[in-house]
């Protein structure tokens, strides 16, 4: 396996990804949007995941595809991304159709970022605009780090961010991943800020540290902030075709890529969950083996995108927390 062109999500023909953040805000959101319906499907392993149209994506659900899926900051306040994208949509012509009416489907999924020091005192709530910008910047080329859904994230004792990787297989299916990373838990270990992705790590994506050695993994964690306070939301994504219910099975799968790159995960404080997604431009080869080869392709893609968030976050004024670079750049 070997990552694609742009070591990106969209190296998956068909996807784009578009980003908007507010500075002042210290928050935004990321679109990520398909040139047709995708079959996708959701795995929460988290205690205390936000979430819009969740439910649609079971596999006994009427609607087995979406138009976009959405990330975003804001917490509660950030599931109105989804509607300035569906909105969007909407105008384009884009949506399930019932009768001559179109409903564009746009899950959307939240994370906690009221508590980062930007400026949350609004008048009206910002995120339909921003989901909105999101879906007109939409392109296959965008930036990690401290942008879209990862615009105020943090991790742990770090800055937090959007990060995204590839995989090509040797079946010639072709795997992503994007995340907004915001965990409770830590993502580094040891003094010179090692990923604990780092066994996954391809041509120093994430800066080449190697392995650390935390010589405390038996600590107890610090929840950071309030309860609920944290989350990483991610999508993995795949050009095979795929039911709703191998989709769901991939998205099961990756959430080993949260346990990889971030220590602990999974806990009560976060709403960590996976969208999976299938565009459907090739077909399986082997039924029984290639589901299999996409759950491990999109676990070590994930890891390594969420270790490449949190690499690429930049300092920004009123930042509470420091960046890795700022932290670790010189040691």
């Amino acid at each position: 396996m070997k990552p694609g062109k742009r070591n990106l999500i969209t190296d998956i023909a068909g996807l784009t990804v578009g980003n908007a953040r507010d500075d002042r805000l210290k928050s935004g959101c990321t679109v990520l949007l398909g040139d047709r319906p995708m079959t996708a499907a959701l795995h929460v392993m988290g205690g205390a995941p936000g979430t819009r149209e969740s439910d649609l994506l079971a596999p006994d659900k009427l609607v087995q595809e979406v138009d976009a899926l959405v990330l975003s900051g804001g917490s509660a306040f950030g599931l109105d991304a989804a509607s300035g994208v569906a909105d969007g949509l909407r105008a384009q012509g884009r949506g399930f159709a019932v009768g001559p009416a179109r409903v564009p489907i746009v899950p959307g999924a939240i994370l906690f970022d009221l508590l980062n020091g930007g400026d949350k005192d609004w008048t009206e709530n910002p995120y339909k605009a921003l989901g909105m910008a999101a879906l007109e910047a939409a392109g296959p080329d965008f930036s990690l780090g401290s942008e879209g859904a990862g615009t105020g994230a943090t991790a742990g004792p770090l800055k937090g961010g959007l990060g995204s990787a590839s995989l090509v297989l040797e079946n010639g299916l072709t795997v992503g991943a994007l995340v907004a990373a915001n965990p409770l838990g830590s993502v580094v270990s040891g003094a010179r800020g090692e990923f604990w992705a780092a066994p996954f790590e391809i041509d120093a994506e994430f800066g080449g540290r190697g392995i650390g050695h935390d010589t405390d993994l038996l600590s107890e964690p610090d929840p950071f902030a309030e309860m609920g306070a944290n989350t990483t939301i991610a999508v993995v994504a795949t050009d095979a075709r795929l039911t709703q219910a191998q989709a769901t099975r991939l998205a099961v799968a990756a959430h080993d890529g949260m346990a990889r790159a971030i220590f602990p995960s999974h806990t009560p404080f976060d709403g960590d969950l996976v969208f999976a997604v299938a565009t459907g431009a090739t077909e399986l080869s082997d039924p029984a083996r290639d589901p299999l080869l996409l759950g491990h392709a999109g676990a070590i893609c994930l890891a390594r995108a969420i270790a490449r968030g949190v690499w690429h976050a930049r300092s920004e004024p009123h930042d509470l927390l420091p960046t890795w670079k700022q932290k670790y750049g010189n040691c």
